[in-house]
């Protein structure tokens, strides 16, 4: 398995610019991702303030299955034990900033982003994309690993209702190697990992 090359991700063929990196240190090992700034700028400030806030530190993925996808960043999901696990998300209200530091955002009454459906980056291999309950502007904090090419999952993708829209991707070797290992974790009948994979921290590198 490999990382995708930054011309691979954009299916109109354009070139992403890729700005901010992030670290997540896990019970299982690093992993560095990117957000495509330039073209998912909204939804990337949002993932990147709530890194900066601290609010990913001590949370758990709470659903992982092989073959498919790694979700993670529900508040809830502090207790692995939850089952409420996948249902939370950032405070009502909560503040974010743009990327550029001009803009203040405000996230909607219930948390939740708006959704940014304006470029067609399809759901590839190792790329993060925005959970959703399946509603308009649903999303918040929770997203999740594409570990196959989940393209129904598209936006713009007609062939099913999903509308998941892709905001970054996981860079180097090592990153992959790590989420191929949690990919592989054992899991319950809920796909809730037996023994949980943590998130000891997550920070803006430089």
């Amino acid at each position: 398995a490999h990382a995708l090359s930054r011309t691979q991700l954009l299916s109109s063929g354009k070139r992403s610019e890729i700005m901010v990196k992030i670290e997540f240190k896990t019970s299982m090992g690093t992993f560095c991702v990117e957000t495509y700034d330039k073209f998912m700028p909204y939804t990337s400030a949002n993932f990147v303030g709530l890194v900066k806030d601290g609010f990913y530190n001590g949370l758990t993925f709470h659903r992982v299955i092989d073959g498919f996808m790694l979700q993670f960043g529900c508040p809830y999901s502090a207790d692995p034990k939850s089952r409420r696990a996948g249902t939370g998300g950032p405070q009502p209200a909560s503040t974010f900033t743009s990327l550029d530091g001009k803009t203040q955002h405000t996230r909607l009454k219930d948390g939740c982003i708006k959704d940014e459906f304006t470029q067609k980056i399809s759901n590839k291999p190792y790329t993060l994309s925005m959970a959703n309950t399946g509603q308009p502007n649903s999303g918040g904090s929770q997203f999740f690993i594409n570990t196959v090419h989940n393209q129904y999952l598209d936006w713009f993708n007609k062939s099913t209702p999903s509308k998941h829209p892709v905001f970054g991707q996981i860079i180097g070797t090592s990153g992959v190697k790590v989420i191929d290992a949690i990919s592989k974790t054992r899991t319950d009948r809920n796909d809730k990992p037996l023994t949980p994979v943590k998130v000891i921290s997550a920070k803006v590198l430089g």
